[in-house]
């Protein structure tokens, strides 16, 4: 949230999400507490490590992602502290045999410890693709592990719903779409996440006024059918919304008849504008919306009202508004609810988060990897950081996932993560512009650093990553593969961890 402070705007952390929760650190499954002790009964709990929160498959089946969350991430981070009245609950908990599951020792040990984690991390509204880290976290074995479970359902969420509002936002193709989705969403928590997740990724405005206090989003909205039902017939109704807020009428036309809705939008746009005023237009929220626009449209033309705009709602998502855009419908802004707020055809990203590297007694990092059958499974070691790379005309090339302790040769080899097969060379200077390496330096040893970002800054980095990227990438079906992939000593270093842990089995 922006607040004026001696004139100078400053943001406001987000009180209902962040602050109200009883302890953050107790926002976490009870098994990172069990491996937390664990990790402190055999003397692990001080070794330094690093883990990697990423996810394995873009959402929705397109080529790309909005990375989102972070701001609440940090703030979560910066809050982070086990309580007295923690230690107190935990102490409370029993194991399989009616004994305590926590020494006493270990709880004083949580609750004394300050957090010293580091993170790195991808900016919000950046586009994003499968297996680049969105954060790097950094520090005590024991507070990083603790730290998974929150971190995961923040970016997790954010960065699906903000997906889901890209992709919806550009099959609009430019018209204004608005987020309608709080009635919908998954709990007053999930609808704020899922408002400034949405603005993040495209949308105009929301329907949630605490969204819009909070984070500094523009709200919209006008009223129900419940405001037409509650009078005598629909000219009154109107005529009375337009007597109370004459600067807001959009009024909704299908609580009876639409067509006939829409006329008498029309005679009560045109006293309106008589005292000064002028209509905004029409909501549709039933029935042919393509059909229904069109005769809709040329009402409003003919009735002198050409600027009134038609707002459509009812279970819009992006393939119903390019469906509509291919008929010819005459909508020019989007109202969208349930099928954003709750990413309705895939509830969740999958992100997981995984440990890369530990370091040894002797202080020497040794890197780490999980093995499985499914090659997408198969994590990646070592401490990383993501490279960019453009071309002469800005455009996004490839991304080189590499050693941040061993940062690549221009040109660089790519193995790619997919298959493990593909080779690719990255262009050499006289054919790329340059790159930027994405994750930057968020707080340190649990201090943050620089200025928060707004929700707003997030969303216009967002409109500038896409325009960086060919629409083949960012097609809604049928997208082309966005080149990412591992630098290639790192590649060596994955292959040789994984052929050392075959030959221990």
């Amino acid at each position: 949230m922006l607040v004026s402070v001696n004139n100078t705007l400053c943001l406001q952390e987000d009180p209902l999400s962040i602050r109200s929760l009883p302890s953050p650190a107790l926002m976490t499954d009870l098994y990172q507490l069990t491996m937390a002790y664990g990790y402190w009964k055999v003397g692990l709990a001080e070794h330094r490590s690093v883990f990697h929160l990423f996810f394995r498959k873009n959402p929705f089946a397109g080529g790309y992602s909005i990375a989102a969350g972070l701001e609440q991430v940090t703030q979560l981070l910066k809050r982070w502290k086990f309580s007295k009245d923690d230690r107190d609950y935990l102490s409370g908990l029993n194991g399989n045999d009616g004994q305590p599951l926590f020494e006493p020792d270990f709880l004083t040990y949580l609750t004394d410890t300050p957090l010293q984690v580091s993170l790195d991390a991808i900016r919000e509204g950046t586009v994003v693709f499968p297996h680049e880290p969105l954060l790097r976290v950094s520090g005590p074995l024991i507070q990083c592990q603790l730290l998974e479970t929150a971190l995961l359902t923040i970016i997790n969420f954010q960065t699906l719903i903000a997906t889901k509002a890209s992709r919806i936002c550009r099959a609009a193709k430019g018209d204004p779409v608005l987020e309608f989705g709080l009635r919908r969403a998954q709990g007053i928590d999930g609808g704020l996440s899922a408002s400034r997740a949405a603005y993040i990724g495209g949308c105009a405005a929301t329907s949630n006024v605490l969204a819009g206090k909070l984070y500094d989003i523009p709200v919209k909205g006008t009223h129900a059918h419940s405001w037409v039902m509650a009078f005598s017939d629909e000219p009154t109704a109107f005529r009375q919304y337009a007597s109370a807020l004459p600067n807001n009428c959009v009024f909704l036309v299908d609580t009876y008849d639409t067509l006939n809705g829409v006329k008498n939008a029309i005679e009560v746009g045109q006293d309106l504008r008589k005292n000064g005023h002028e209509m905004v237009g029409i909501r549709l929220d039933s029935g042919d919306l393509s059909q229904l626009s069109i005769r809709a449209r040329k009402l409003l033309d003919e009735g002198g009202f050409p600027n009134a705009s038609i707002i459509a709602s009812n279970d819009l998502d992006e393939y119903r508004i390019q469906a509509l855009k291919e008929q010819g419908a005459e909508i020019r802004v989007w109202g969208v609810g349930t099928r954003m707020a709750t990413a309705y055809d895939q509830p969740a990203l999958g992100g997981v988060y995984k440990l890369a590297a530990i370091k040894s007694p002797a202080q020497t990092w040794q890197y780490r990897i999980k093995l499985s059958e499914q090659t997408i499974k198969t994590s990646n070691p070592g401490i990383q950081q993501v490279r960019r790379y453009y071309d002469v005309n800005g455009k996004a090339l490839c991304d080189l996932i590499y050693d941040d302790g061993n940062p690549p040769v221009d040109p660089a080899i790519m193995v790619s993560t997919a298959d493990g097969k593909t080779v690719i060379d990255v262009p050499t200077t006289d054919n790329h512009a340059g790159f930027v390496d994405l994750l930057e330096p968020v707080l340190r040893d649990g201090h943050e650093l620089g200025e928060r970002q707004s929700a707003g800054i997030a969303r216009d980095r967002c409109v500038d990553q896409l325009s960086s990227f060919p629409e083949t990438v960012l097609s809604l079906s049928k997208s082309a593969d966005y080149t990412v992939g591992l630098c290639d000593n790192l590649n060596v270093e994955k292959q040789r961890l994984i052929s050392i842990s075959r030959e221990k089995r």
